[in-house]
Order: structure tokens, then sequence, then C-alpha cells
């Protein structure tokens, strides 16, 4: 199998047009890069992808906040990962 190297404004251009392996590619590539804004920006476009690898991050860092977030923007296991780390640890009273 061939490993074709394509670029972002290719990827853009087929994202643009419904590709979701196209978005998904664009969300490897900025988080590689670091680009939290960018994950943001294809999450609002509606990657999963780019929900999953921001709620890793925020999960690493504990920002409860950036989890709310990506839940509101519609990565249902961003609220999942909110809610676990806001339940008390176990054994501690749930006042």
């Amino acid at each position: 199998m061939t490993n074709i190297n394509v670029d972002r404004e290719t990827l853009r251009e087929l994202a643009d047009e419904g590709n979701e392996t196209a978005l998904d590619r664009l969300a490897d590539l900025a988080d590689t890069a670091g680009n939290v804004e960018e994950l943001s920006e294809l999450l609002d476009e509606g990657s999963m992808r780019a929900g999953l690898l921001l709620t890793r991050r925020a999960v690493a860092t504990g920002d409860l906040r950036e989890l709310q977030r990506i839940s509101d923007a519609g990565y249902d296991e961003a609220g999942n990962e909110l809610d676990r780390l806001l339940k008390p640890p176990a054994g501690e009273p749930n006042d």
C-alpha cells in the first residue's frame, strides 16, 4: 500500500466538503503540533476526534472547565470524564 503525503490545504478542502476522515486527519495534525486552538475549532466543526484529543489533554491536566466546554460542544465522553473527576474518592463522604 502506498503512503500518500497529503497537504493541509487538501485535507481542509475535503473536510469542508464533509469528509470526516480528512477532518480526523486535521485533528491529528493539530494535536501533534500542540495546536489546541485549531483542535477547538475542529471540535466546533463537529470533529469527534478533536473532542477525544482535547478530552485527553484536559483530563491529563485536570482542567474541569475545559472538560465542561468540550462536553457542551457535543463530545459526550468529556462529560463522562468530568463526572468521574468530580466524584469524591471511594470512602470519602458525599457532603
